[in-house]
Order: C-alpha cells, then structure tokens, then sequence
C-alpha cells in the first residue's frame, strides 16, 4: 500500500478515537468531575501499559532518571487534559477543538526556553497567524468573551508544555518508560485532586464503559498519530488531522444539536495555516 494512503488509514483511526474520547468525555462528566475521570482514565491506563509492556518485554525500559522531568511533563499534561474534559462540557465542540489546534504554536514559543530551538522569522509568523486565529475564534469584542474559552485555550498550553517536556525526555528515554510515568502520576494527581474533598465518587455501571472508552480512545489516538508521522511527512499528515474540526463541526450538530459557527471554522483554518507554513518551510530546509 502506498505510505501516503496508510498514513492516512492510521490518521482515520487516530480522528475517530479523538472524536470519541470527546463523546466519552462529555457522558461521564454527567456523574463524575475531571479529577476523578482522570484518576480512572489513569489506573486503567496503568493496566494497559503493564499489560502490553509485560507481553513485549519492555518494562525493562522502565527508569527513574529525569524524574524532575517527567514530573514536569506529566502536571503540563495533567492540566490541561483537565481543562479540556471541563472545556468540552461547557463550550460547543468545535470552538474546543479549535483552540487546540494552537498548541503546535504554544510549541513553537517555549521550545526556545526548553529545548533551546531557535526562534526563526517563519516559526514567528507561524504564532502570529495563529494568535490572529484565536481572535476570530473568541471574538473578544465588548461584553462577548465567553470566559469558558480560557479553559480551552488553558489546555493547548497544557498540551504544548507536555509535548516540550516529551521532546526534551525521549531524547534518552523509551516510549514505554514515558508512558509508564505518564500514568503513574497522572494516577497519583488525580487521587490527590478528586479526594481533597474527602468524596471521591465511584462510576456507576451507566458510565462506566463511558470511562473506558476514554482510557482506550485516549491512547489509540496518540498511537495513532504516532504510528502516522512514522510512515508520512508531517505536510501530509498534519492536514488530514485538521479534519478533526469538520468531523466534531458534524457531530456536535448531530448529536449536541450545536449551531454550526462559520468564524470558529475561518478561525481554526487560520491557525492551521500558521501550523502549516511553520512545517512547510521546516521540511522545505531538510
């Protein structure tokens, strides 16, 4: 099979777990707060990882070096995974959807902190355009910000510290040895955040499979992914990826009766377009 078209096959599976794990996440929010779906994604996810990484012998790969670093990557990624299960709750899908393809610029600007990359003329332009796409899709004229849309723009920077982080770790580490970190503190913050209250509250049969399906759909997706700028140059992938929007455009329509917004789609292909200049002109130089 042509690269191109397995790429592609991959990004569909990686498409439809995303469109999933936002589905999932919106029925379980009906009996259970982020914090503890979060600590049930976890220990389900502990499970996965130890299960497969026992079948394949990899859990020899597992080590405590870096384990500032990985506790830096795993609060980023804690964050803003809670503010988005939260953002999908309070906003229509799209706008979420849309504010997180920014993270990709998020990246651009710490990367420079973090990693020590450097700064270029087109990266710059990159998070002007999407800064600019942000504006269209907030909208921040007088007495119209909605507020909840910091949730959502609080989670791509969530998201971008964690890829930072992940970048920095898998330079010596193993994917495995990420992953086992990934949930073990994901597991242990969300003990300590969904029982600061003393209640911790235990998902009834009725979502339950809701969780699941979130703990399952979560890491297919990034495997996925993965699996698809393994095979096919960002420049194919990342723009199958971006029809991430028009599918959650759909699904919110049809499942949430969510009005279909034409500035969130010209906003969100104004932030593609800088994600897209960036990777083109990254590739155009190797």
């Amino acid at each position: 099979m042509n690269p191109t078209i397995r790429a592609c096959v991959w990004m569909i599976g990686a498409i439809v777990s995303f469109t999933s794990m936002a589905v999932a996440g919106r029925a379980v929010a009906i009996e259970l707060d982020t914090f503890e779906l979060m600590m049930y994604r976890s220990f389900i996810g502990i499970g996965l990882v130890l299960g497969i990484g026992g079948l394949t012998g990899a859990l020899r790969e597992i080590s405590t070096r870096h384990m500032s670093m990985h506790a830096i990557r795993n609060v980023s990624h804690f964050a803003g995974q809670n503010l988005w299960f939260y953002a999908i709750t309070v906003l229509p899908l799209a706008q979420v959807f849309a504010l997180e393809f920014t993270m990709p610029l998020w990246v651009l600007l710490i990367s420079p902190f973090i990693l020590h990359e450097r700064l270029t003329r087109y990266r710059v332009l990159a998070a002007l355009s999407g800064f600019v796409g942000v504006l269209i899709v907030a909208r921040p004229v007088a007495g119209a910000l909605d507020p909840n849309l910091l949730y959502a723009a609080g989670a791509a920077i969530g998201f971008a510290g964690s890829v930072v982080y992940t970048r920095k770790l898998t330079r010596t580490e193993t994917t495995t040895c990420v992953l086992f970190w990934l949930v073990v503190f994901q597991a242990a913050l969300g003990v300590v955040c969904a029982g600061y209250d003393g209640q911790i509250a235990l998902p009834t049969v009725r979502v339950l499979p809701w969780v699941v399906v979130v703990s399952c759909a979560g890491l297919l997706a990034h495997f996925c992914l993965t699996k698809a700028l393994s095979i096919a140059p960002a420049t194919v992938v990342i723009p199958v990826d971006f029809t991430r929007l028009p599918v959650i455009v759909v699904v919110g329509a049809v499942v949430y009766s969510e009005a279909v917004d034409p500035m969130v789609l010209l906003g969100a292909a104004v932030i593609f377009a800088g994600n897209y200049l960036n990777i083109w002109h990254e590739t155009r130089k190797t």
